[in-house]
């Protein structure tokens, strides 16, 4: 059961960022955020956030608790979930900027919840990733670690393609932890 609703909610983020992606003129996947999608005053942003952002976020959130103790990875989808559900309640200023007011402040520590706790997490599950995954942890870790340093320069071009890279190896390795949990 938790393993249909987390896949489904990840095919829902992906095909939501893709359909409110494609609806936003100018937006790119390289070098535009996920959250520019439902920044503060954008196009839709209500929807987008209330809509995609939220119930994401809420749901991993609920995953998480259902299978704390039960579940390889709960912390991770905590972290995940509350990066989701704080980026829906405080939507970023436009352009993500990496200083700005209350809200973007606020922005920036949902990205430090979902971002650190998902380095630290992965970190801290290293042995199950490295004794059961395709990939060594170490590298994972690595990869997620430079992506979070460059990610919010606002100087740096594909800030939008690093953050994809760090979801994909977070939400990657949440499928896989909770596929090698037993539920």
């Amino acid at each position: 059961m938790i393993l249909l609703l987390l896949s489904g909610t990840t095919v829902f983020l992906i095909a939501g960022i893709i359909f409110f992606a494609a609806r936003r003129p100018g937006y790119s996947h390289i070098r535009n955020t996920i959250s520019e999608l439902g920044e503060d005053n954008a196009p839709g942003a209500d929807v987008v956030n209330m809509r995609l952002f939220l119930p994401a976020g809420v749901v991993l959130i609920w995953i998480g608790i259902a299978g704390w103790n039960r579940m390889n990875g709960w912390e991770l989808a905590l972290c995940i979930g509350a990066g989701y559900t704080l980026s829906a309640l405080f939507p970023c200023d436009p352009g993500a900027p990496l200083i700005g007011g209350f809200r973007q402040m606020m922005h920036n520590l949902a990205g430090l919840i979902e971002y650190g706790g998902g380095i630290y997490f992965l970190y801290k599950a290293k042995h199950l990733l490295f004794s059961t995954g395709p990939v060594s942890s170490g590298l994972i870790v690595s990869v997620m670690t430079i992506c979070a340093v460059l990610a919010p320069l606002p100087v740096f071009r594909w800030r939008g393609l690093l953050q994809r890279i760090m979801e994909l190896i977070l939400f990657g390795q949440l499928l896989w932890l909770s596929c090698h949990s037993g539920l």
